[in-house]
């Protein structure tokens, strides 16, 4: 990479590259494709600013540049709107909520590596993608968890229906049953059929190995799913209403055992003590080692528009 193409600005978490002659993203990337990618598997999160973007296109375009073309958004865990062309809009949570730090598909055997967001629309306040790396997170985290997640893996349950979080279709992008059930079978998802919608349940990994660092890495979405991260009330709420089985959504130990609050309580912890927070600009664009960096939101106000692509899939299944 050419000092005359790009001015580093930080070497901090996220590296941020920014344009010294006003080009184009896509010429930029289309360049310099192969030190861009470097970056990225050297830091593991890189901000590209200041560079000319094309629309609601900008991340299909670069993924195809730097990988190939973004993967579908299938297997649902929350509401977006599908763009075009392998692009979505972020998570569409109402502006008052945060969401927690997390890594995309962590709740699923196979995930994309990497994951990019482009800022349209900065907000007005807040609406910040706080970043954690998660190797800093697994290291915070107490050495017997770490071990019986591994052992265990994390079960996810989810019950859907029209009234409550997402509806099946939603979730698996089809109005037929018999496609669903397909997937579930090819996926080693165990269902069954209710009065109220459908219900699911998986075991997933609770580490993964980083095939390319060989790193074992904190590695699901346990956190999020597990009735306490709704708060205590909340939780209390929606079990006198749905009961523990019934809830939209849980998380347990692979083996079926309940995952202790506490023990939620700690890994969510170590996630915001590992959380950085830089300011969106408009036509930014956040590229992220999925396995290596969690992301979150902050709550925002005014008309916040980020878009996100997925791509460069692995299954976990491999190391299984």
């Amino acid at each position: 990479m050419t000092q005359n193409a790009l001015l580093i600005v930080e070497s901090e978490t996220p590296l941020i590259i920014k344009s010294r002659n006003a080009d184009t993203l896509q010429n930029f990337v289309t360049d310099h494709a192969r030190e861009i990618e470097s970056k990225i598997a050297e830091h593991g999160a890189v901000l590209l600013r200041g560079y000319k973007a094309d629309g609601d296109n900008t991340l299909a375009a670069l993924f195809e540049s730097l990988w190939s073309t973004p993967s579908a958004y299938v297997y649902r865990s929350t509401p977006r709107t599908n763009v075009g062309n392998g692009v979505y809009t972020a998570t569409e949570y109402p502006k008052n909520q945060e969401i927690p730090m997390h890594n995309e598909n962590a709740y699923q055997r196979d995930w994309p590596t990497r994951i990019g967001f482009h800022c349209v629309t900065p907000a007005d306040t807040g609406g910040q993608t706080p970043l954690a790396n998660v190797s800093y997170v697994t290291a915070r985290l107490d050495p017997a968890v770490v071990s019986v997640f591994r052992e265990r893996g994390v079960s996810y349950v989810r019950n859907y229906s029209e009234f409550v979080d997402l509806p099946w279709q939603t979730v698996f992008q089809t109005d037929s049953k018999s496609d669903v059930e397909e997937f579930c079978v090819e996926n080693d998802i165990a269902f069954e059929w209710t009065d109220e919608g459908l219900r699911t349940q998986q075991v997933c990994q609770g580490t993964a190995i980083h095939p390319e660092n060989g790193e074992e890495l904190w590695f699901n979405q346990a956190q999020l799913f597990h009735v306490s991260s709704l708060g205590p009330e909340m939780a209390a709420s929606m079990i006198d209403t749905f009961g523990v089985r019934g809830l939209p959504r849980n998380a347990y130990f692979g083996n079926g055992e309940a995952i202790p609050d506490d023990v939620i309580a700690h890994v969510t912890h170590a996630f915001e003590q590992e959380k950085i927070i830089f300011n969106w600009l408009k036509d930014d664009v956040l590229l992220l080692d999925n396995m290596r960096f969690a992301h979150g939101r902050r709550p925002f106000t005014g008309a916040r528009r980020v878009l996100v692509s997925m791509g460069r899939p692995f299954s976990g299944v491999t190391q299984q």
